[in-house]
This record gives C-alpha cells, structure tokens and sequence, in this order.
C-alpha cells in the first residue's frame, strides 16, 4: 500500500462512497497539504484509480435523454434545482480530486497543487452546503434521480492534462457564470435567501476556479510553444460532447482569463 500521501489522499476521496467521509478527507487532506505534512505521492507505484467514483445507493443515476423533466415553480421546483445543483458539485470534488492524483507525476510547480487542492476544498464545501440545504428544506441528496453524464469529462481527459484543464474549468465552470447569477435571482426572488446566498458563494469561487484553469493552460501552452487559443479549441473538439451555448456572461469570463477567443469559435458546436 502506498504510504500517506497527496496522491493518495486524492484517490482515496475519489474512491469513498460514503458522502460525509468523502467531504471530511477533503477538508482533511487540504489543511495536510497547505500545512506542508503531506509530500505529492507518486501514480508510479501506488494504488490504481477508481474508474469510477464511489457513490451511495441513491440517487438513481440515469443517461441525460432518460431524466425526467422536473417542476421549476414552488418549493418542489426549489428542491429539484438544489438537488441537481448537489448533484453537480458533487461530481466536481470527483472531477478535481480525481485531476490531482491523476496528474501527480506532472512536471508542474508546486503551486499548481496548491490551487486544485484548494478547488478540491471548496468542491466540497459547495456540495456540504448544498447537502444541508436540501435537509433544511425537508428533502434530501437522493431523492430524485441524477443524470450520470458528468463523469464522462474524467473518462474522455484522463490521458491528457491540457485537455481536463480545457473541458473541466475552462467549459464546464465557465458555464457556472454564465448560468448561476440567474439561478440565483430567481431563487433570491422566489424569498429564499439562504439558497440564494449560497449560489453567490459558488459563484465567486468558481471565478476563481475558471482562472486557474486558465493560468494553467496557458502554462502548458507555454512550456510547450503552442498557442493557447488554437490549442483550446482542438483539445474541446475532441474531448467534449455537447455544445457551448451562448449566452455567456463575458465579464465574468474574461475577469477569469477566459478571454472570448477562447470560446466564442466554439459557440456553434453541434453534439
């Protein structure tokens, strides 16, 4: 077994089932890390990882074309949003813990650690509060079926850390701020601050979250003379399924370092 370590914190978080323990390693390994008493590990020698993350029984997880439509007026609408939004923040401690053990071996400063640890964190931080929300509105993480979709951006990048940069912050959080101010109006309109209050702070990290995708991309790029740009948009057109879908919030985004160039050429893509 492989001795305690940063990659092997990560995997393990990856690999748990069990909500609460995968939340509290989280938090765990992130204070270790930032306190200097854990070393990276190495993928060389230590455990495989999951191809799969670890789930509880529930929810029952369906193909996307197979979801059901959900309420969006009411409280049932309320819940049915927190619980998809649960269900999305869950998977990205998945997709961000999993990058960290995955890209270990990389040869990449220290920081580069530093700040998917600290994504790694606040993943889990967005998906306890979430979780707590739904308890305090009577309702629960599970009980309503989830798309099983998201993993897919793991198993079509686990070969290429530009390509996971480019599909996991730069498409998928970059489209939280496009999407999250609006679902949070709507929430906060509705007179359900406290919900609304934790969209704002998924917001504000997420921004933070698109611009170290963006600085790390950007890196690679670098190190390897390739322009960023071109580069970005061959990396999505091969490893994402689905489109971009404009409108995009381009404050936001270039606040972020995700300038339009990035992805206005890609608006179009059919999936």
């Amino acid at each position: 077994m492989e001795r305690d370590s940063l990659r092997e914190r990560a995997r393990s978080i990856v690999a748990t089932a069990d909500l609460q323990a995968k939340v509290d390693l989280a938090y765990q390994t992130a204070r270790d890390w930032f306190q200097r008493r854990l070393d990276r590990g190495t993928g060389l020698t230590g455990p495989a990882l999951s191809e799969r993350p670890g789930r509880p029984a529930r929810p029952l997880l369906l193909a996307p074309r197979d979801m059901p439509r959900r309420s969006s007026v009411g409280l049932s609408g309320r819940i049915a949003l927190l619980h998809s939004l649960t269900h999305i923040e869950l998977n990205a401690v998945d997709l961000t813990w999993d990058l960290v053990a995955r890209f270990v071996d990389q040869q990449v400063p220290r920081s580069f650690f530093d700040d998917w640890v600290q994504v790694g964190l606040e993943e889990a931080k967005h998906f306890s509060m979430l979780d707590t929300r739904l308890k305090e509105l009577g309702a629960a993480y599970g009980d309503l079926p989830a798309h099983d979709g998201l993993w897919q951006a793991a198993e079509s990048t686990g070969h290429d850390l530009k390509a996971r940069l480019a599909v996991i912050p730069l498409v998928l959080e970059a489209r939280g701020l496009d999407v999250t101010p609006a679902m949070a109006e709507k929430i906060r309109s509705g007179g359900d601050e406290a919900s609304a209050a934790i969209l704002d702070i998924i917001y504000r990290d997420e921004k933070r979250h698109v611009a170290f995708g963006a600085k790390w991309f950007r890196f690679l790029c670098d190190r390897e003379r390739v322009a960023p740009e071109p580069a970005f948009h061959d990396l999505v057109r091969r490893n994402f399924r689905g489109a971009l879908k404009p409108p995009f919030n381009d404050r936001a985004r270039s606040e972020a370092g995700l300038t339009p160039g990035f992805y206005k050429p890609l608006a179009r893509i059919i999936g």
